[in-house]
């Protein structure tokens, strides 16, 4: 099972013993099929892309090639230690598994007694991109009742706004951008990020002529690679957008029989673009109006454009309304109607999951408070409106993100931590700046030396991720790191009873996916819908079918169980909405969260 060469009786002496199939588990749409050389039961050697995988292609990203490099890195935490010096110091001493968990639970119960279950707070993120590992500390949450995560810090405007227009987060094939005759890449530098969709570019480019447009706030890996490169200003992608629109409507490129059909307000969508022209975008993007018409007329000459819009959207304040402005090109266009054409940003709808066993969903307490993921510097300086006036936290339990380094308001970040009151427990693969100020430190598995499974969210695959070699030292997986725990906490639920591949099998079964040993055996399934669903050619998810150029942005989902902005001043129609820092004499610049090509967020940056 899992392997994909001849028996190893008739390898060369110098070939790995065998090659082994799974899964990028790094926060990264592409989420790769792998092959994997394994040397012996603890050492592997290549990492390469499954070429049979439609959407992989046999291309992976510089990182993760090299990723033996990380696994075998020789600064691997690879046993429990706790602080012996003053917080942040970073002195550690080793202790035995036994007794960190036995500390664990009993500053965990100790809060709880003083304060209430809301006094914990478990805090993870996307470190693994994989169901169990990333998601089983939710049925610790649960179990204990412990404080709500609400996850803030990545996708939340993008994912609003593609929504507000199309109701359901999913759309064509991304495996289609090689069949598209445009391709627009807007708002994500997939140079850096998300490589296949770059492969599937140019291989439209070559194969079929396909201009590549690339819309980003600097010049970047993907911006210098595109047919036609347009730089705009921060936060200002709705206003070209709608000017794009203004010059469909006015040079008569925009499909009116789609629009009649499909949408809900093409007439007060023509009406209020006519004050929004290039002119009027070019003083609010710095993009210059011949390099807007250039844009408008490609697209509008061109009903095969594939719309790629990436997480970009998300890093401003008025992210949800330029996503949304964004997607309605496409529908303005028909786009939609062919294969290759339509707007994309994830298929995270298509895979209907039931998580329940996964994260514990049928033990869930809708009275317990959900605490802000990007709020967690207010949080731990003892913010009421972030508590929800509820008690402080005076525990935690990390796993899969580094908030010291990546968590916005970073002078209160570490403020919060710095806190003598504050029991933190980390568990990490290296010793991040998180790690370092913690009180116990547990040493972590990667995704290669613990089982799991994965779904794409830049493609349509479920991908297995079996165990494939031993971990080294004493690294222990997320899983059973949550188990030990739940024993020691009296939490009860039958998933803390269960290995990962149990948990994974009910998982796929329950959601409709079929068995582990299949998917194992056939190493993805491939989940895509068919053309008129993922184009919506019998109508949008929206209960009138209708994709929404007026969207009703309350109840539009992924909003905040707490201060969620001024909802009620959201644009009604496509517009760029003024709620970024303007430029001045004084503040001439704004930072942009720029990714790099070498390492993603902290990881790989060891």
């Amino acid at each position: 099972m899992n392997e994909m060469i001849r028996p190893k009786s008739v390898l060369p002496r110098s070939a790995p013993r065998r090659v082994a199939a799974t899964a990028c588990p790094h926060d990264c749409p592409s989420t790769c099929a792998l092959e994997v050389d394994v040397l012996d039961e603890r050492t592997i050697g290549r990492v390469r892309g499954a070429r049979d995988n439609g959407y992989t292609a046999g291309v992976i990203c510089a990182k993760v090639a090299r990723y033996a490099e990380r696994i075998h890195h020789p600064d691997r935490l690879t046993n429990p230690l706790v602080r012996t010096g003053a917080k942040g110091s970073g002195t550690f001493a080793p202790i035995s598994w036994d007794d960190a968990l036995d500390l664990v639970a009993e500053k965990f119960l100790e809060a709880e007694a003083r304060y209430g279950s809301e006094a914990v707070w478990p805090y993870q993120y996307a470190g693994t991109m994989g169901l169990v590992m990333r998601d089983g500390i939710h049925r610790l949450r649960h179990a204990k009742k412990y404080s709500g995560f609400h996850s803030t810090i990545c996708v939340n405007p993008a994912w609003t706004g593609f929504v507000a227009g199309t109701g359901k987060l999913a759309g064509p094939d991304p495996r289609e951008i090689a069949k598209a005759d445009c391709v627009v890449i807007w708002g994500t530098n997939a140079v850096s990020t998300q490589v296949n969709v770059m492969t599937h570019a140019t291989r439209a480019r070559k194969e079929r002529g396909a201009k590549i447009v690339a819309i980003d706030v600097y010049m970047n890996g993907t911006m210098e690679q595109a047919d036609l490169a347009i730089l705009v200003r921060p936060g200002t992608d709705g206003a070209l957008a709608c000017a794009v629109m203004h010059c469909l409507f006015r040079d008569g490129k925009a499909d009116r029989d789609f629009l009649a059909q499909h949408t809900d307000a093409p007439h007060e969508l023509e009406q209020h673009l006519q004050s929004r022209g290039p002119e009027w975008a070019s003083k609010i993007t710095g993009c210059p109006v011949e390099t807007i018409e250039e844009f408008a007329a490609l697209v509008g000459n061109t009903p095969r454009t594939y719309f790629r819009l990436g997480y970009g959207f998300s890093r401003s304040r008025n992210g949800a309304p330029n996503m949304h402005a964004a997607s309605c090109i496409a529908a303005v266009t028909g786009a939609w109607r062919h294969e290759g054409g339509g707007a994309f940003h994830n298929n995270g709808a298509i895979y209907h999951w039931d998580r329940s066993l996964i994260e514990g969903l049928d033990v869930v307490d809708p009275s317990i408070r959900m605490l802000d993921q990007s709020r967690i510097g207010a949080i731990l300086c003892g913010d009421a409106d972030a508590l929800f006036n509820g008690p402080p936290v005076t525990a935690m339990l990390i796993q899969n993100t580094n908030p010291v380094s990546v968590a916005p308001d970073q002078t209160r970040v570490k403020q919060g931590f710095a806190r003598d009151d504050l029991f933190v427990c980390v568990h990490e693969q290296f010793m991040t700046e998180t790690a370092k100020v913690a009180d116990l430190v547990l040493p972590a598995t990667m995704f290669m030396e613990h089982d799991d499974v994965y779904q794409g969210g830049g493609h349509q695959y479920i991908i297995a991720g079996p165990k494939l070699i031993e971990p080294p030292g004493e690294c222990r997986s997320n899983h059973d790191v949550i188990v030990s725990l739940a024993k020691r906490l009296g939490a009860e639920h039958r998933g803390f009873d269960m290995t990962p591949r149990e948990i994974i099998d009910w998982t796929l079964q329950k959601s409709g996916w079929g068995t582990l040993e299949h998917l194992e055996r056939e190493r993805w399934i491939d989940c895509q819908p068919d053309f008129e669903t993922a184009h919506y050619t019998k109508g949008f998810a929206w209960p009138d079918g209708k994709f929404r150029f007026k969207p009703d942005w309350p109840t539009v989902p992924f909003r905040s169980p707490g201060l969620s902005g001024p909802v009620d001043d959201l644009p009604q129609l496509p517009d760029h909405w003024t709620v970024i820092e303007e430029a001045d004499e004084h503040h001439k610049f704004r930072l942009a969260t720029s990714p790099a090509r070498n390492f993603l967020n902290t990881t790989f940056n060891e």
